[in-house]
């Protein structure tokens, strides 16, 4: 994709929704942390769903040591892989009070060092908690960037690589979150809903529905 199409695509992505938000529930970026880790192989509306009763009873990485690992499974154990889980937010939480005086570091480096952390979970926590400009690249964004032409390359942290480089630098704050909510909603995995594409015309897709 052209530069000129590049911009023109994330200018009508922002005018459709000029302030994207993620749709995982947080009270303040521990919450956020937790909330992330649990996504992992998960649906933000499972997430959703166990995480404001947990969050109601531990929200500081203190208070969830306090409930201890059997407290956090009986919260999420509607979420896949919960004992797995539980144990990296648990372990994660003595790294935090020990090492960080119970904050979460705004350091990438410092994140992934976190139990059940990798580098996407850490770039969706430092771009929503702490506003940096930061791509997150799950499987929607991989999809996205390779469908349409912003960015080819064979894995996430490649694509993350070349969609840093190629976004202009007003868009890069919300980029993550408009192209998740573009792959989620129309640029989908089995039947992208071409039809009502509004970067439809700039997208280097040959197979286009609709």
């Amino acid at each position: 994709m052209k530069k000129k199409d590049i911009h023109e695509f994330f200018s009508r992505l922002r005018a459709a929704n000029p302030e994207p938000k993620g749709e995982l529930y947080y009270t303040n970026p521990y919450t956020l942390l937790v909330a992330v880790v649990l996504s992992a192989q998960a649906t933000d509306k499972g997430v959703n769903k166990a995480t404001p009763a947990l969050f109601r009873a531990a929200d500081t990485p203190q208070k969830v040591l306090k409930i201890g690992v059997d407290g956090v499974k009986d919260h999420i154990k509607t979420i896949g892989l919960f004992n797995a889980k539980a144990k990296n937010i648990i372990a994660l939480s003595e790294i935090l009070v020990k090492e960080h005086g119970g904050k979460v570091p705004q350091s990438r480096d410092e994140l992934i060092k976190l139990p059940g952390v990798g580098r996407k979970t850490a770039n969706v926590v430092l771009n929503i908690a702490f506003g940096q400009d930061t791509i997150a690249v799950d499987t929607h964004i991989f999809r996205v960037a390779n469908r349409t032409g912003l960015a080819h390359a064979p894995t996430p942290e490649k694509v993350e690589l070349e969609l840093e480089k190629r976004v202009p630098e007003e868009f890069r704050r919300h980029a993550h979150h408009w192209l998740i909510l573009h792959g989620r909603y129309t640029c989908v995995a089995r039947k992208p809903k071409c039809a009502e594409c509004i970067v439809r015309d700039l997208c280097g897709f040959g197979d286009k529905t609709g």
